[in-house]
Parts: structure tokens; C-alpha cells; sequence
């Protein structure tokens, strides 16, 4: 099999792009599916990223202070890749430069998902901006 190579990152990133890895600030050494959120990934400095979880009712109760619409959920089929309904706090982004992507993916901690449609991901970036928990130099890149 080729290996492809990290450039394809750069070059195929779009809002809506899902990306399978581990997340280094996380607790857990369990990969996340990771959904590009930004207008224009290709332009800019930093890569927004949803991510989803499992774990509905740790991230609901976690959560209960916040609005209910910062928390999304969505079903297998709604997005096949999921194996099991899966919960976006989108009152947290995971935020990555381009280059950080392309080393996990040439470090073989990547994977490359298929897409999501625009209309979950309009929900993830509306639930985003509703969020008083993120900062407005982020919302303005969706």
C-alpha cells in the first residue's frame, strides 16, 4: 500500500473535514473523531476542531451548566463513520495549526475520515457561537 503523503492534509482540508486521532491534552489515550469547523482552514492560522465523544452522559452532567444547545448530538446515521451515537461540547474546540495536523497524520496517528455534510456541521458551528464559553476570536473563523 502508498503512503500518502502529508501534503494531501494541506491540500484537501475543508470545513468539514473529519480527522480520527489522539489528543496529547486529553486524559485519555483513546483516539476522537475531530471535525474541521473553521470557513477557511486552508488560509488560517489555526485549525478549529469539534470533538465528539461517546460518552453522553459524563459530558452531559459535566456540562449541565451550560446552554443545552452548546451540546450536540449525533446519531450513525446521521454520520456512518460513528459506531455509536456520539455528543460535540461545542462549549470547548480543540484549536491546531495545519503543520501539527500534517505530524500526526506522517506519524501514522492520523486517520482520514470521510466528510461530514454541511448541515451537521452548520449545527456544530452554531452551537459553537452560542457557547459563552468561547472566545470571539474563534467564532469569527467559522
Amino acid at each position: 500500500m502508498t503512503k500518502i503523503p502529508p501534503e494531501i492534509i494541506r491540500a484537501s482540508i475543508k470545513t468539514g473535514s473529519v480527522y480520527y486521532f489522539s489528543e496529547d491534552s486529553f486524559s485519555t489515550a483513546d483516539p476522537h473523531y475531530f471535525v474541521v469547523l473553521n470557513c477557511n482552514p486552508r488560509t488560517s492560522e489555526v485549525i478549529i476542531l469539534g470533538c465528539a465523544s461517546s460518552q453522553i452522559e459524563k459530558t452531559l452532567m459535566r456540562r449541565s451548566y451550560c446552554s443545552p444547545e452548546t451540546l450536540v448530538l449525533i446519531t450513525p446515521d446521521e454520520y456512518d463513520e460513528f459506531s455509536e451515537t456520539s455528543i460535540f461540547d461545542c462549549n470547548r474546540t480543540i484549536n491546531r495549526t495545519i503543520d501539527e495536523i500534517m505530524k500526526k497524520y506522517s506519524d501514522g496517528k492520523l486517520k482520514i475520515k470521510t466528510e461530514m455534510n454541511s448541515a451537521l456541521v452548520d449545527r456544530l458551528k452554531q452551537a459553537v457561537i452560542a457557547s459563552n464559553q468561547i472566545e470571539p476570536r474563534i467564532k469569527v473563523l467559522l
